[in-house]
């Protein structure tokens, strides 16, 4: 063996354990981020079991799907949750109530409670956004992939797969989860409906409703991709402008109460010290 293998080698084993050791810390982060909400959430359905909690909606499920069911939770468990925090709420209202001024005391046992029943509709919906968000964002550069591995020859199972393979995405994961149903013998239109449930945002179940004709009609699939990506950029090129144009006038704002006091301070500053001299 000369020495460029030896050096080839050891570079290639140093480079696999530089990769082992960044899945390592990359798991050890994401219990860190789990371990910060776990415990809490714990105690507060152990709280909200004792109290008794409701029946839960018949929407929870699905938008404790479309928000990733954080933490494993069911509709059960976040109904546990929510009613920990009202009792929670409930049991702050007294100590904290007593501080407030005026009538808001007379307030505090029914908003307290309220607020803790809801907050965690509140943090569902937050984290929906956010994941719609990161799909609308990634679905145009992922469709066009699945139409050149669909142009390939690969049926959209396989290329379900390979696409969800290929990029680290929040879309690319359910896309292989998909992909992993369908090959554990789920049914393709389960597999797909169980998808759209899980990914928020229009963009998803227009490519779920392409496929499903694609396949009940025999009709290409990769010129309809090719459509939805175009429109999906186009899409978000228009939410950007609508953005950068609701931001002009706070920074109008944020120019007319900071900005402008100062520079005023600064010229009566300057003609003050030029009558004193």
């Amino acid at each position: 063996m000369s020495r460029a293998d030896v050096v080839a080698w050891l570079a290639g084993a140093v480079a696999a354990a530089a990769l082992v050791e960044l899945a390592a810390l990359a798991r050890r982060a994401r219990r860190r981020r789990a371990g910060v909400w776990a415990p809490a959430l714990a105690l507060l359905a152990r709280l909200g079991r004792r109290a008794g909690i409701p029946a839960a909606p018949a929407d929870l499920d699905a938008r404790l799907a479309a928000a990733g069911r954080p933490l494993g939770l069911g509709a059960g468990d976040a109904m546990a949750v929510k009613g920990g925090g009202a009792a929670l709420g409930l049991a702050l209202a007294l100590p904290f109530g007593a501080l407030l001024p005026g009538r808001l005391p007379l307030l505090a046992p029914l908003a307290l409670p309220a607020a803790g029943y809801l907050a965690p509709d509140a943090w569902l919906r937050r984290r929906t956004r956010a994941r719609a968000r990161a799909i609308e964002r990634d679905l145009p550069d992922l469709l066009d992939l699945l139409g050149v591995a669909l142009a390939a020859g690969l049926s959209l199972d396989r290329a379900l797969a390979e696409v969800g393979c290929r990029d680290r995405g929040l879309l690319a994961r359910e896309w292989r989860r998909a992909a992993v149903e369908i090959e554990l013998g789920e049914p393709r239109e389960r597999a797909l409906a169980g998808l759209v449930g899980r990914c928020p945002g229009g963009g998803v179940a227009t490519f779920v409703r392409a496929a499903e004709r694609a396949a009940r009609h025999g009709a290409p699939l990769a010129d309809a991709l090719a459509a939805q990506a175009e429109e999906a950029r186009a899409a978000r090129a228009r939410q950007l402008a609508e953005r950068a144009a609701r931001a002009a006038p706070q920074i109008q704002l944020v120019v007319a109460l900071l900005l402008v006091p100062s520079v005023l301070l600064l010229v009566a500053a300057a003609l003050l010290a030029s009558l004193l001299s």
